[in-house]
Parts: structure tokens; sequence; C-alpha cells
């Protein structure tokens, strides 16, 4: 009994530190500094798509917006 037990205890021993030092090694392995990027969005991105069309002026009466003068 004293034997099972003994065993027991060493393998959640074993179990909890490697799960202790995996998850250690995830994090540093994860929070490592890299060089930031810059996002070109492109031509296409950064055209103008917005048109104040008859329904975009009926939400904003409809919802209460303030009229630009």
């Amino acid at each position: 009994m004293q034997d099972e037990r003994q065993s027991a205890l060493s393998r959640r021993n074993f179990l909890r530190v490697f799960g202790g030092a995996s998850t250690t090694a995830i994090a540093a392995a994860t929070l490592a500094p890299t060089e930031a990027q810059a996002y070109d969005p492109g031509e296409e991105e950064t055209r103008a798509r917005y048109q104040e069309t008859d329904h975009v002026k009926a939400f904003y009466r409809v919802n209460g917006y303030p009229k630009e003068k």
C-alpha cells in the first residue's frame, strides 16, 4: 500500500513539474520581442468609398443625428 502511494505521488509531482516547466517555456517563447512590421494597406483599401446616398441620409434623419451645415 505504501509503495503504491509513493509511486502515485512521484508521478503527480513529475507531471506537476513537467507541466509548469513547459508552460514557462511556451510563455517565454511567445513573449520574446520581435521587430514590428508596418502594414501597407495598398491603393485599393485607401480609396474613398463613402457616398452619402438617400438611404444614408434617411438613416441619419431617423436616428437623430445633427445635420451638417
